[in-house]
């Protein structure tokens, strides 16, 4: 499977707590849902999209809880999120976690590097990563991220967590995909292309 990561970015690059103010305090963070009032009905459209393509997903335990708290109450049948989130195979990178209740869930133990490549070597379409913040820093890390889906929305929030850590893995990547919505969200698909290049900018 392809491993995809979805994720709103505000301009200033921050990943924290989009979808509400209590979602993620850590840090002292008090700006959360940042994303609520932009996000508007072709964003919701690319999301489907997106949840559409999905055989299985890949959760931080943060997402994991957040997620477990709310999608089992949609029960909505022509909601694809809803549908796609309750009903496919989630698999959860937790040290703690023991018991989960939102099915079907499998915890990931141990050396989660290799076990999301044993993931990815499975067939189908895409393992999906949404959320996850720290998650997705260890993937980056360690090259297994294959397309970031990026919602970047216009806004500056001023504080809070970044997407990448502020040293690690240079990467370069790869446009597939771009549009804009109507409140000015730019979504862009970005792929892995190896490692970055460098180089010096001369006056001839």
């Amino acid at each position: 499977m392809k491993l995809t990561v979805t994720t709103f970015v505000s301009i200033d690059g921050v990943a924290q707590g989009p979808g509400g103010p209590e979602e993620d305090l850590s840090g002292g963070f008090e700006h959360g849902g940042w994303v609520v009032p932009l996000f508007d009905d072709d964003t919701g459209a690319f999301i489907e999209e997106v949840f559409g393509r999905g055989d299985a997903f890949l959760l931080g335990r943060k997402t994991y809880d957040i997620f477990a708290a709310s999608w089992p109450n949609a029960t909505d049948p022509d909601d694809i999120v809803a549908d796609r989130l309750n009903t496919l195979p989630k698999f959860v990178a937790s040290t703690t976690l023991t018991d989960p209740k939102w099915g079907p869930t499998t915890v990931l133990h141990g050396d989660i590097v290799s076990a999301v490549a044993e993931l990815k070597s499975r067939p189908g379409r895409e393992l999906q990563v949404h959320g996850s913040l720290e998650l997705v820093r260890t993937l980056h890390e360690h090259d297994l991220v294959d397309e970031h889906n990026l919602l970047t929305f216009p806004v500056v929030v001023g504080q809070g967590r970044r997407l990448f850590a502020e040293r690690g893995l240079d990467t370069r990547m790869s446009l597939v995909e771009s549009r804009s919505t109507s409140t000015g969200v730019i979504i862009a698909v970005y792929r892995r292309d190896g490692r970055a290049e460098f180089g010096t900018m001369e006056v001839e």
